[in-house]
């Protein structure tokens, strides 16, 4: 795997590169797939509302950090990270000065659910953070979405706690070196 730059990942066919004013129309399709909202949002996203809730991550004034994940070349998915703020940490019940991180993410293409995609983009978010220092990375899942539950299983997370609405929380710690 390599590192292009402060937030760019490259493995085989995917890249993660930081998310920016060009994606907007395709965060709105995506937000607006019923497929989709089912597991990530809960309510569809016009072009204002996500110029505004993803325009300040993108200008760095935000703690989360926004990528695009392509795949052959094409915007396929949405992937943010963050370092956990403290009344997050309150609420899951994690200690301060841990250095956690948080991830969110989907596949905005429904067609390519299922193939492994999320799986490896999961992995490489997670050696990216790792050579960050995280020593921690947290995720919220919603209980019935089977399929990511078991991608992020398989990436090593392991569910801690539940929380409300039908959500748990999942916690990966990376294996010593």
């Amino acid at each position: 795997m390599t590192t292009l730059g402060e937030t760019m990942l490259h493995k085989n066919e995917l890249l993660i590169r930081p998310m920016n004013s060009n994606d907007f129309d395709v965060m709105v399709k995506w937000l607006n797939d019923p497929k989709v909202l089912k597991y990530y949002e809960d309510q569809p996203m016009d072009l204002e509302r996500v110029k505004h809730k993803y325009g300040p991550r993108i200008d760095g004034n935000h703690y989360v950090k926004p990528c695009i994940v392509e795949y052959r070349n094409q915007p396929i998915g949405y992937m943010q990270y963050y370092e956990i703020q403290e009344t997050e940490l309150q609420t899951y019940g994690l200690t301060r000065n841990q250095n956690i991180y948080g991830i969110d993410q989907f596949i905005g293409k429904t067609d390519l659910w299922g193939k492994g995609i999320g799986t490896e983009m999961i992995q490489m978010m997670l050696h990216y953070l790792r050579n960050k220092g995280a020593t921690k990375v947290v995720l919220e899942v919603k209980n019935s979405n089977n399929r990511a539950i078991s991608s992020y299983k398989k990436c090593g997370f392991k569910s801690i706690k539940d929380l409300s609405n039908n959500l748990t929380l999942m916690e990966w710690t990376p294996k010593p070196v």
